[in-house]
């Protein structure tokens, strides 16, 4: 299990349920035109926060009806109610799923061992393979790498989804534990993560510039560090874009200009104002461009 996966985006329609249709456009798109390895459903970029657990399971059985087995499946099941967590687990792993990902428990300051009592409590209710999600920018929950080894040490826990810029504990992690998998989660430094130690990539922009970041981890795999310089600066163009918008709402709105279905934003996200749609799309002059 490695190499680049998409965070996959969830459409929606304008009154907030579920697009199955755009859903199924971008599925594909993701796979046939990006070409990425996998998916990561139901993470942060699919707004799946916002969702109630029926919406939940409805975007598990869609993305992996449409996908079959054509890519590797992780399925983003966390949640601060234990037993709904449980129950996505169940039914993503019913369903055929790789491999599980839940977010640390956020909001509270949760201790470590109510943290690693979170984990234990899922993969033991399961048994499927766990991929734990560390996104403390977002979450404020920073974990040690002797912690890190803890969380490791579980029961069908085989890696971590590091959504960090501490590129020195990547480094230490991977050495400590070569076994297990990391994937890094920022995708402006997906070079800096792939020479550090990580095994591939989980990343909301490579609904768009997936070829580029499959072209940048390939390079990496031949010691082609020019091309893959070269591959990261295109990339952070796009990225720099999206970012100054607002991620989402913006690799939505390109989605839509290349003809896929991206649908609208779950409340309370915006979507963005045609002033700002008209400097998101430099970004598909950019990708036109590098074709």
């Amino acid at each position: 299990m490695n190499g680049i996966m998409t965070a996959l985006l969830t459409p929606f329609h304008d009154d907030g349920t579920l697009n199955e249709k755009g859903l199924r456009e971008v599925v594909r798109h993701n796979i046939d035109e990006m070409q990425v390895n996998g998916l990561y459903v139901g993470g942060s970029t699919g707004e799946s926060f916002l969702m109630d657990e029926g919406n939940r399971k409805d975007l598990l059985e869609i993305v992996k009806d449409e996908a079959g087995n054509d890519v590797t499946l992780i399925a983003q099941i966390g949640s601060l109610n234990i037993e709904e967590a449980v129950r996505l687990g169940n039914k993503a792993k019913e369903l055929g799923y790789d491999a599980l990902s839940a977010i640390t428990p956020y909001y509270y300051k949760f201790s470590f061992q109510e943290i690693k009592a979170y984990y234990q409590r899922i993969t033991e209710e399961t048994e499927h393979p766990m991929i734990v999600y560390s996104i403390p920018a977002l979450t404020g929950t920073q974990i040690t790498i002797k912690d890190y080894g803890e969380l490791l040490s579980l029961p069908n826990v085989i890696g971590v989804k590091y959504s960090d810029t501490n590129l020195s504990k990547l480094a230490k992690l991977k050495e400590l534990y070569p076994d297990k998998v990391f994937f890094g989660g920022a995708d402006d430094m997906l070079l800096q993560l792939i020479v550090s130690g990580a095994d591939g990539a989980i990343g909301s922009t490579y609904s768009i510039i997936g070829k580029e970041a499959n072209e940048l981890f390939e390079s990496l795999q031949k010691s082609d560090l020019e091309n893959a310089r070269n591959l990261q600066k295109q990339m952070n163009k796009v990225i720099s874009i999206l970012e100054e918008v607002g991620v989402y709402q913006s690799t939505k709105h390109v989605l839509k200009q290349l003809g896929v279905d991206a649908g609208y934003m779950k409340f309370p996200f915006r979507e963005i104002t045609e002033d700002e749609k008209k400097q998101v799309d430099k970004i598909v002059g950019i990708l036109t461009l590098n074709k």
